[in-house]
């Protein structure tokens, strides 16, 4: 899980705010997986992979955030 690349958001900009908000949460959360299993569960990566799966983490993050301001109306 730790390896895989950072997908493309699952929908659209102008999806359906709730299937948005769905699919970047799904995103991080898979992301966030691999951040456990190297802070938490002692799984070694190169210092490289770890950036790598630190900025993913950090992406996904960002695009759940957006589609739960967009979900609540904010933005």
């Amino acid at each position: 899980m730790v390896d895989q690349p950072d997908a493309l958001d699952d929908a659209p900009e102008d999806a359906d705010p709730k299937q948005a908000y769905r699919a970047a949460y799904d995103a991080w959360q898979r992301q966030l997986a691999g951040v456990h299993a190297l802070l938490l569960e002692g799984q070694r990566l190169p210092p490289e992979q770890i950036k790598g799966l630190l900025n993913r983490e950090a992406r996904a993050k960002d695009r759940y955030d957006a589609a739960r301001r967009r979900l609540l109306g904010i933005e």
